[in-house]
């Protein structure tokens, strides 16, 4: 399988377009001037930022922050003719450190003051002189995306330098991130904040919103322009500067978070009328040479982290496979609503890899799912690093593939078993995987179709059935594989695909079976 996933890693598009050392910019607002901030940061040294939260804010509980709710009649810019407006999220519990918001018109600068009317507190006494001094912990963006008349909140920027988007008709799910450092390493992992942002006023007749944004952290500054265009399907395009103070284990450009608690290839240990609960069902990546691979997601009962190297990604993401309402049967949570994200790399990124994070959660509440571009040279101390990618928010996958595809539909798991002379199914010990195929490339062929299946298992499992059948129920096809694990200990690493001929039909399935789960 070598071939179906490029082993070599590399560099990075590294450009730069500084000001000169010393000469201070002309304010005038843009990226290159956010960029000179980011610069003029990782020479100095870190500052953390300091908390400003009374007690009563600091020590909140979960429930009472949630009373806080920003008032939508409040609305920043709700006199202007724009369609977009500005929400904001209020501090309080781990929230510490206000974030400076700014307003940008015909490029003058205007900081975006707190003001404690634009939330209703609920139930919570509050003390007038204890929030006067408080700021905001982040921000909404608004616009009419389903209804003409109806302001929905189709971004929201909280956190660290987490964001979260929703296109039309879908509901807030897994986060991006401007930055992830050494997740996952022993070290510990270290989450660059967003510390001030600047969005510039939209024009009555503009259908996007431009955001510019400064990253800190003891490790890395950064400066970020994103373009957001709300629609159908949602879509941001980022350009991002970044600099390192210091050496760095983990460079994660273009993160995105997610969380996966059970699913079609791993049910859920105890009764749930729920069968699924996942943000995101797999990891999907388009390498340089055209080749597609889908890897189901899992909750596994140890830290993993898994590496995909390539050269110039041409896309990665997190996706939701299954839109049906009876995959997920919640009513609170419309997991069948929530959207895909796609990174598009812009310009060509070199060699890396994609890395797959799966930490082990006890309940949906944690993000445990983190994928993420590795470059494999990493810029120098001070040495600026240019990047630019499109993120697309999605429910429908297909526009992602090219007409003629094919997908792994589902991954089913249950315990290997014999049909006896009786017929009746006895357990032989083995691990039974069914691997659904469907898409246009299969849709457009007749049942009888010669089709066989490339499969690969490294030395740790050995195949004991691999078996082809059409699937007229989704007019594709389902791949049966059993096999036994000679080292429960240690996982078994599987590929496979689908061929007519000597020409792949299908995406390449990746898959990480754990004997123990």
């Amino acid at each position: 399988m070598t071939s179906m996933i490029a082993s070599c890693r590399g560099l990075l598009l590294v450009g730069s377009a500084c000001l000169a050392l010393g000469v201070a910019p002309v304010w005038g607002l843009g990226f290159d001037e956010v960029a000179e901030r980011a610069r003029r940061l990782a020479g100095a040294p870190y500052a953390a930022p300091v908390s400003n939260l009374p007690a009563e804010f600091a020590n909140m509980a979960f429930a009472d922050h949630q009373q806080i709710r920003f008032r939508a009649e409040k609305a920043y810019w709700a006199d202007e003719k724009t369609r977009f407006k500005l929400g904001f999220h209020h501090q309080g519990m781990h929230f510490a450190t206000p974030v400076r918001i700014n307003e940008v018109v015909d490029g003058d600068v205007r900081e975006i003051g707190y003001d404690p009317a634009r939330f209703d507190f609920g139930a919570l006494r509050v003390d007038p002189k204890v929030v006067e001094q408080l700021g905001y912990a982040g921000f909404r963006v608004l616009y009419p995306i389903n209804r003409a008349d109806k302001q929905d909140e189709v971004a929201s920027f909280l956190g660290a330098s987490y964001f979260r988007v929703v296109g039309q008709g879908q509901v807030f799910g897994l986060s991006a991130r401007g930055l992830a450092l050494d997740t996952a390493l022993p070290s510990g992992e270290e989450f660059p904040r967003f510390r001030e942002f600047w969005i510039e006023r939209p024009k009555p007749q503009d259908h996007h919103l431009t955001i510019f944004a400064l990253l800190d952290s003891p490790r890395a500054s950064g400066a970020y322009q994103m373009v957001l265009h709300p629609g159908g399907d949602t879509r941001m395009d980022i350009k991002a500067r970044l600099y390192l103070r210091g050496p760095v284990g983990r460079l994660g450009l273009a993160p995105l978070t997610s969380m996966f608690l059970f699913g079609d290839n791993q049910p859920s240990p105890q009764v749930n009328f729920r069968p699924k609960i996942h943000d995101s069902s797999g990891l999907l990546i388009h390498d340089g040479n055209g080749d597609w691979v889908w890897r189901p997601l899992q909750n596994p009962q140890q830290l993993t982290v898994t590496p995909y190297s390539l050269a110039n990604p041409r896309g990665f993401g997190l996706l939701q496979r299954g839109r049906e309402f009876s995959d997920y049967e919640d009513l609170d949570d419309r997991y069948d609503l929530r959207p895909s994200a796609w990174v598009e790399p812009l310009g060509q990124w070199g060699q890396g890899s994609v890395e797959l994070v799966e930490i082990p959660s006890p309940d949906e509440t944690n993000d445990n799912i983190v994928a993420f571009w590795q470059p494999k040279a990493m810029p120098r101390p001070g040495e600026p690093l240019d990047f630019a990618y499109r993120l697309h928010w999605t429910r429908n996958e297909a526009e992602l593939h090219s007409g003629r595809a094919a997908w792994v539909r589902q991954t089913l798991r249950s315990r290997g078993e014999l049909r006896q002379r009786n017929l009746v199914r006895q357990a032989d010990g083995s691990t039974l995987l069914l691997v659904d195929f469907e898409g246009p490339a299969l849709q457009a062929l007749a049942p009888d179709t010669p089709l066989a299946s490339q499969v690969s298992v490294d030395h740790n499992g050995e195949l004991l059935e691999n078996s082809l059948r059409y699937h007229p129920a989704i007019r594709g096809w389902r791949l049966t594989l059993r096999l036994k694990v000679k080292d429960p200990q240690r996982p078994v690493e599987m590929y496979a695909a689908l061929v007519k001929g000597d020409r792949r039909l299908t995406e390449i399935w990746s898959y990480q079976l754990h004997a123990k789960e």
